[in-house]
């Protein structure tokens, strides 16, 4: 039981509770935190002192003051009013998330918001009544204010969810399970749409994806050094500690396991090539640095998904600090890291994909068939790699470079930190596309070098493959063996295949293999 507010989130843990397979909810201790908490917000209310959000106008009406009777009505206006977000939905699993990570960052007791309304996005949660929230609109600034308000609406009976495969007004899913809406309280609607758990939501599906990535980018990397006879010996831990960053060392561990008392290896030892091509023996250092960057972001999601992200942030009864705990630099940065990350990880992938199409390599045929002219062969197979890794170059523009001044210049600095996720989630989709194509050339490839075997992980590998997608030996309809390689890339077999086989890689793997 995940005790939202008291534990530690971690992105595993987030992605157990969307998943159902950890139950969360509210412990004793934490409720009489936010009680606490939301009864200095009521007592603040009656005083004539002005408190930032809580009895003035938000934003560049800061200096505006609200009457004590007009409190409640102002905290719904500012859901209605920042509504203001457009475009698609984002997808239901990103929706839920935002929910679980706002339900932790409120559940700290430092927001002022009331047990009603966390009980209220509890049972959201729980029933899956998930609000629809269109992907643009935030600067990532003062938080993700328009997806967070399109995220509460249901609250107060407004906007629309996403309930049994179907788009439904709140109001009549509301209905349908004997509930009101809320009456907000003062400074509920700020602490809901303050903070970062739209940028924070896409970060943490980033995290996973490109774990999952990084992971089968090494294993298929192995299988092509393999299909291509490449040399071991870029991959020797001598040669890593002589430069020892993290992710290199990490991954030349990696792949020397996968690699070990393969007879393909053995078969080409003592042969008169002197180098291969970067793009497989420097796996350690691009493999390895894309893996520092997912470090950087893992870290730092870590920290965000366990903070404050309010304002103004309620201390105790004599200090409430308005500050700016909202602001999503802190996410913006790391995302576009983890971007170009990516991008570089498929642009790699690519170059293996058209090394093994060259037929220069002994006993592996151009265009990975041996019948070539009339069939084309895994040609065009490289082409769709080429277009994924364009579009990827193009969506590596760092969104955190770009500031535009926004609520007559009270939020003069943005992080668009929002726009960062996004974009940083659609080069990682692109990704596994990229690593999919990739699959299928390095398992036609590692087929050519039969009779002799590999290491056992890596038969194993190939066999799991097989099972999937078989050896082509003539022209077919290639985009159904890429759906296929991509859903297997997906479902992580490969993953569980290797850890059968392997055990640990080193002494970076806490680092490296868990979140």
């Amino acid at each position: 039981m995940f005790k939202y507010g008291a534990d530690t989130l971690t992105t595993g843990k987030a992605l157990a509770i969307l998943n159902k397979e950890l139950k969360a909810g509210i412990s004793k201790k934490s409720r009489e935190k936010i009680s606490a908490s939301h009864d200095i917000v009521l007592e603040t209310v009656k005083k004539d002192k002005a408190v930032y959000g809580i009895n003035t106008g938000f934003g560049p009406l800061c200096d505006t003051i609200i009457s004590k009777n007009d409190t409640t009505e102002l905290q719904r206006k500012i859901l209605l009013s920042h509504s203001v977000g457009v475009g698609d939905p984002i997808d239901k699993d990103l929706a839920k998330l935002m929910l679980i990570l706002k339900m932790h960052s409120l559940a700290q007791g430092y927001s002022g918001i009331s047990l009603a309304v966390l009980d209220r996005i509890l049972w959201h949660i729980e029933e899956d009544v998930i609000p629809v929230v269109p992907e643009q609109g935030s600067v990532g600034a003062s938080g993700d204010l328009a997806p967070l308000s399109h995220l509460f609406l249901p609250l107060i009976g407004e906007g629309k969810v996403m309930y049994k495969n179907k788009t439904l007004s709140s109001a009549e899913v509301l209905k349908e399970h004997g509930l009101d809406p809320l009456k907000l309280h003062p400074k509920a609607g700020l602490a809901l749409i303050n903070g970062t758990q739209f940028i924070l939501a896409h970060a943490v599906m980033c995290v996973d994806k490109l774990y999952n990535c990084l992971s089968h980018a090494d294993i298929i990397g192995s299988l092509m050094i393999e299909g291509l006879m490449g040399s071991q010996m870029p991959f020797h831990d001598a040669l890593h500690n002589t430069r020892p960053f993290k992710g290199n060392i990490h991954v030349a561990q990696r792949i020397s396991q996968f690699l070990k008392d393969s007879q393909i290896g053995k078969s080409h030892m003592f042969c008169g090539k002197v180098q291969d091509p970067y793009s497989l023996r420097c796996m350690p250092q691009v493999h390895g640095s894309s893996r520092n960057a997912w470090l950087h972001l893992k870290e730092s999601v870590e920290t965000e998904m366990n903070s404050v992200t309010d304002n103004p942030v309620i201390i105790s009864e004599d200090l409430i600090i308005s500050g700016g705990s909202f602001h999503g630099q802190p996410l913006a940065l790391p995302l576009d890291y983890a971007c170009l990350a990516a991008a570089e990880l498929g642009s790699i992938s690519d170059r293996r994909t058209y090394l093994s199409l060259e037929g220069k390599y002994e006993g592996t045929p151009r265009l990975l068939f041996e019948d070539s002219g009339l069939n084309s062969g895994f040609m065009i197979l490289q082409y769709t790699s080429a277009a994924l890794v364009s579009e990827n170059k193009g969506l590596c523009f760092p969104s955190s470079a770009d500031s535009i001044p926004t609520s007559l210049g009270q939020e003069d600095h943005v992080s668009m930190g929002s726009i960062g996720g996004r974009k940083a989630l659609r080069v990682i989709n692109n990704l596994e596309k990229i690593l999919a194509i990739e699959l299928l050339c390095a398992a036609q490839a590692f087929d050519f070098r039969k009779p002799l075997l590999s290491s056992e992980v890596l038969d194993d590998v190939h066999d799991t493959i097989r099972e999937r997608v078989s050896f082509a030996s003539e022209d077919r309809i290639f985009s159904l063996d890429i759906e296929n390689a991509i859903e297997l890339i997906k479902e992580r077999e490969l993953l569980s295949t290797v850890a059968f086989h392997c055990e640990s890689f080193g002494e970076y793997d806490q680092l490296f293999e868990s979140y």
